[in-house]
């Protein structure tokens, strides 16, 4: 099975799903043009992946930003995973974000209170870009 690896762009985050460590990462920004067109690979590999996942299945999401539409797809992403869990394997999600960014950390606790997976919480400081 094939590993997705996606540099980001100024819309789309960097995706790296790794079938043989079971480490998948959404990181950086989330707002394609067409969400349903930039998800559905991913969402696919999941159900290519759930036929053989690894006894541990970790989700680390570090976005700064996203949209709507994508806020669907990421929701697509857990109940996918959430089938991985339901056959027997251990998921966990990883959800990163800034200490003084509110909204980001509202957007998992939302998440979590839908999906049945194990939702870790994590404060990250903010990056210095200088």
């Amino acid at each position: 099975m094939n590993d997705i690896l996606l540099d980001g762009t100024p819309k789309t985050p960097t995706v790296h799903f790794n079938s043989a460590t079971g480490l998948l990462e959404l990181r950086g920004r989330s707002i394609p043009e067409n969400s349903i067109e930039f998800y559905k690979p991913l969402i696919d590999w999941i159900d290519q992946y759930a036929h053989a996942p690894r006894p541990l299945t970790q989700l680390r999401v570090q976005l700064e930003y996203f949209n709507t539409s994508s806020s669907k797809c990421i929701l697509d992403l857990f109940k996918r995973l959430e089938a991985v869990r339901n056959s027997g394997n251990e998921v966990q999600v990883l959800w990163h974000y800034e200490a003084d960014d509110e909204d980001m950390l509202e957007a998992g606790e939302d998440y979590q209170a839908i999906i049945k997976l194990p939702f870790t919480m994590v404060q990250i400081q903010e990056v210095d870009d200088n």
